[in-house]
């Protein structure tokens, strides 16, 4: 038998302590006066000090003034021209079918054709935005936006 493994009978009972010597007597642990002392009291947690001292940077980014709006998905002319034959159509599935495009987050993007490179086949355009070079391109080609 070893002293360690050694078990009382009996419990130990512990007297309460009152006065500056005892545990948990005069303030009870509490320090003295003031917000922490007082019964019912409530601190508010300091996470939330900084989630009202920054309300716009909590949502928006860092800047407030961002657009909420989606930005469309781009596609150039010139990628155009090597995916698509001449006399098709274009649409938002047809591109996402030849994989010019991806999902946004697991729904169809608008889309936005810009100018960039050159035209040489005559496309018809359905349901896509177009910029004000890139029609005058598609057109100058012979296509056409729907």
């Amino acid at each position: 038998m070893q002293s360690h493994l050694l078990k009382s009978k009996t419990k130990r009972k512990t007297s309460r302590q009152v006065g500056r010597g005892g545990t948990r007597g005069k303030t009870a642990g509490r320090g003295t006066k003031g917000q922490n002392a007082r019964a019912g009291r409530k601190k508010r947690p300091e996470l939330r000090d900084f989630i009202k001292r920054f309300p716009k940077l909590r949502g928006r980014g860092i800047s407030p003034f961002k657009s909420f709006a989606v930005k469309p998905c781009v596609v150039n002319l010139s990628g155009l021209d090597k995916v698509f034959k001449d006399g098709e159509t274009v649409t938002v599935a047809n591109l996402i079918e030849r994989k010019a495009i991806k999902f946004k987050k697991g729904t169809k993007p608008t889309v936005k054709i810009l100018g960039t490179g050159e035209l040489t086949k005559k496309l018809t355009f359905q349901g896509i935005i177009v910029s004000e070079r890139a029609k005058s391109k598609i057109e100058k080609a012979g296509g056409e936006i729907k």
